[in-house]
């Protein structure tokens, strides 16, 4: 099933890369498709001249924006003939700003200002809604002008126009490029600018806010656990996905949604949600608790401060366009803690170094966004870029993260394969049929000579054979006692065979230490076997325990007829058979111990199994 998952899992990564560059291809394409038309004409609706805040009168030209900060912008010019003949409508798209458009007699042709907006929902909408609770406050708003009506009114080519725009929050200024936009087309022209400039974009982040409910989440639980950074960093994408798609819808807002206060409100929570589900993303990423508490006092303050400006806003005390400054600094002062502390955790993991320099393009950026409203530097909204910039950066860390976590699955899988299989190769090698036949041969003719004797043993050989298959399902090392009781099922069958020619001594000074089971097995079988069980008047085999400083040692030594260890030859391939070499193996994956092998011919064989007090289980 696991595995099922994991096809399915790399799957979904190939459909949903694939996805994105289509997706990103579209974008361009159409992008460049728009620049041949002129759907989205730029924000210079009026060719002639602008002054800023009462300062000199500079020219405006057909194709280039009006890239400066203001309070107050005054346009005087003239709508070009040709858009006034071809299409029929301009539709005018404003953030946070009051505009009115007359000729240069002071006739008006249209306007957004406080009181346009409280008679049009009090005499043609009815009702009060929630916007006329903020009276300072112009919202996100989409105002559309006939081209018949302004040919009506006998506004022409020639004719001279006045547009005034404000932006009444003080003690800070707004670009107007960023806040005033224009498009002109026939009766759908807004709807095919959405659809060409805008609806790309969208689903491009629709897919990003389904890799955050999905893809994180899952692939953390496909990959053995619930991981809570996967689970954070999903929701850290929805919510980047979610805030990249309410920016590309904001101009567009108004056309579905009536209240411009609320376009504005949804614009905004959407940019603090994002920033406080990185706040605690980036907890997850600590280690000491020290840390993490001090992420978390700052993720509480910022959402805190967040929910206190959204009462004020919801009560009409003040809008969160008015409070944006603080936000921004609070923002700035929240992801400084974290850089901070994120770098004291750095200098002892690089996991946390990496993740540290992929923080740089969003506080790099964060920070020109607060200049940019003292000095005003060219370019606007940079915290967008770096964000983004960051963003890609930790998904591509996640997935190689990912893709490391399941290859160390895929190791970890094969080993318990390769350990399943060692395994059965002991209880192989321990279960052979020539010894089940002895066995079996021996209590057979005890069933006539001592049937109490032959019942013994026949329950004695089930306990070996049933302790034998019980290794198969024992994943962690067991007590020596434990061991040691098995050890003696095994050697009282094989007494049976051998008889007095096979004599058994104990020497147990400890056995408050743990092994792998049928570990020391193997190695008494090799002393019967291959050592007493060759010599003509049979012989001894002892099995003692020691304790040092550092390890805990058992020794199985036999006074056979041994055998050369540097040498060759079929008695050394005897005592080395694959239940010796599956044996040393599991001591060494399991305790972190090792089997050492002293043997002289005519002499005997002495193995120890050296067992790391360091290695014994439950001590660090």
């Amino acid at each position: 099933m696991i595995r099922i998952l994991k096809s399915k899992l790399w799957t979904f990564i190939a459909v949903g890369v694939t996805l994105i560059l289509l997706l990103i291809g579209v974008l361009f394409a159409l992008r460049f498709y728009v620049s041949m038309d002129i759907y989205n004409t730029p924000a210079t609706l009026l060719i002639g001249s602008y002054s800023v805040d009462g300062g000199e009168w500079k020219e405006t030209r057909r194709g280039v924006s009006i890239d400066e900060r203001f309070h107050t912008l005054e346009m005087r010019g003239r709508i070009p003939g040709k858009l006034l003949n071809i299409f029929d409508e301009i539709h005018l798209s404003t953030k946070d700003v009051w505009f009115e458009l007359s000729t240069a007699d002071g006739e008006q042709l249209t306007s957004y200002t406080f009181e346009e907006m409280k008679f049009s929902y009090e005499h043609m909408r009815g009702g009060r809604p929630y916007a006329l609770k903020l009276p300072e406050t112009p919202g996100y708003k989409v105002t559309s002008i006939s081209t018949q009506s302004l040919s009506a009114v006998g506004v022409t080519g020639e004719t001279e126009l006045v547009l005034t725009v404000t932006y009444p929050y003080s003690g800070s200024s707004v670009s107007f490029e960023d806040c005033f936009q224009v498009t002109v087309g026939m009766e759908s022209g807004m709807y095919l600018r959405f659809f060409f400039e805008a609806l790309p974009v969208v689903l491009l982040f629709v897919l990003v806010c389904f890799f955050g409910l999905f893809f994180f989440p899952i692939a953390g639980r496909v990959l053995g656990r619930m991981n809570h950074t996967y689970l954070s960093f999903g929701a850290l994408c929805f919510f980047w996905g979610f805030y990249m798609i309410v920016q590309s819808l904001s101009g567009y807002f108004n056309i579905w949604i009536w209240d411009p206060t609320m376009c504005m409100l949804l614009s905004r929570v959407t940019e603090y949600t994002f920033v406080a589900s990185l706040i605690f993303y980036t907890k997850t990423r600590m280690r000491r608790d020290g840390f993490r508490a001090i992420a978390n006092v700052t993720g509480t303050v910022y959402l805190i401060l967040t929910f206190i400006l959204m009462i004020l806003q919801l009560t009409g005390g003040k809008d969160l366009t008015a409070t944006s400054l603080l936000m921004n600094i609070m923002t700035g002062i929240s992801l400084l803690v974290l850089v901070v502390l994120l770098l004291l955790e750095a200098k002892k993991t690089k996991e946390n170094l990496y993740f540290l320099l992929s923080w740089i393009p969003l506080v790099l950026t964060l920070g020109i966004d607060l200049l940019d409203r003292f000095i005003h530097l060219p370019g606007s909204f940079f915290f967008r870029y770096g964000m983004a910039v960051t963003m890609v950066v930790q998904i591509i860390g996640l997935i190689y993260d990912l893709r490391q976590q399941y290859l160390e699955r895929l190791k970890y899988e094969r080993m318990q394969k390769e350990l399943y299989e060692a395994e059965v190769a002991v209880m192989v090698s321990q279960i052979q049929p020539h010894f089940m036949y002895n066995a079996l041969t021996s209590i057979a003719m005890m069933c006539s000579i001592d049937p109490e004797k032959a019942q013994e043993a026949t329950v004695t050989f089930a306990k070996y054979l049933r302790g034998n298959m019980d290794s198969l399902k024992q994943k962690e090392p067991v007590p020596f006692s434990q061991e040691l009781e098995h050890l003696n099922k095994y050697l009282y069958i094989e007494k049976l065979r051998f008889g007095k020619k096979l004599n058994v001594e104990y020497d147990i000074q400890t056995e408050e230490f743990k092994l792998p089971l049928l570990s020391v097995q193997p190695l008494v079988e090799n002393a019967v076997k291959h050592g007493v069980g060759m010599k003509k008047k049979g012989g001894t085999v002892t099995i003692a325990t020691r304790e040092t400083d550092e390890a805990y040692e058992v020794i199985v030594s036999d006074d056979g007829v041994g055998f050369d260890p540097q040498a060759g030859g079929e008695q050394k391939e005897k005592r080395s058979h694959v239940g010796m070499e599956n044996t040393k193996r599991r001591v060494r994956d399991m305790c972190g111990g090792e089997i050492m092998v002293e043997s002289r011919i005519d002499e005997g064989t002495t193995v120890r199994i050296i067992l790391p007090k360091a290695g014994q289980p439950g001590t660090e």
